[in-house]
């Protein structure tokens, strides 16, 4: 076999490999949309952010290997290589993938809830003095105030009599 057709055939599992990286690497950005849920912003930047970078790096990989120059059989091959991945492991990577995600940050958050739960104890009892210091605060600044302004009338009386 030629040279050429070797190279040729090399580029075209490059190219095969490059569409199973791009689509390995979404799924991991689907993985993050189902553990964190996502606005339609958010996953519209997510998006053009992604396919913005996959453009670059085949981009980078025609430039490369082929010198720039657009093989719709790299296309192609980018494609089947998408194909391969969801139909062999994609839908199951991303449901087992999610699920142990959510179940590890289930464990999580209930290992922090028991660690900080004398703390939150302590926040409360704290919260329940402040509350019992402002109110006596506010009492106090009504007293204050109503004192003060029958002071204040009186001695306004008193000037004026004067």
């Amino acid at each position: 076999m030629s040279q050429d057709i070797i190279n040729e055939v090399y580029f075209l599992g490059g190219s095969v490999f490059m569409g199973i990286v791009i689509t390995f690497v979404y799924d991991f950005i689907l993985i993050g949309r189902q553990v964190v849920r996502h606005g339609l912003f958010a996953v519209s930047l997510e998006d053009l952010v992604f396919w913005l970078a996959c453009a670059v790096s085949v981009f980078y990989m025609l430039y490369e290997e082929n010198n720039g120059v657009l093989r719709w059989f790299a296309v192609a091959g980018a494609a089947v290589g998408m194909l391969l991945y969801k139909r062999i492991m994609g839908k199951k990577f991303v449901r087992i993938m999610s699920a142990v995600l959510l179940k590890e940050i289930h464990i999580l958050r209930k290992t922090a809830g028991f660690l900080f739960r004398p703390f939150r104890w302590l926040m409360r009892k704290i919260r329940v003095l402040f509350c019992f210091f402002r109110r006596r605060e506010k009492r106090l600044c009504k007293y204050v105030k109503k004192k003060l302004t029958g002071a204040a009338k009186a001695l306004k009386i008193l000037l004026h009599k004067h």
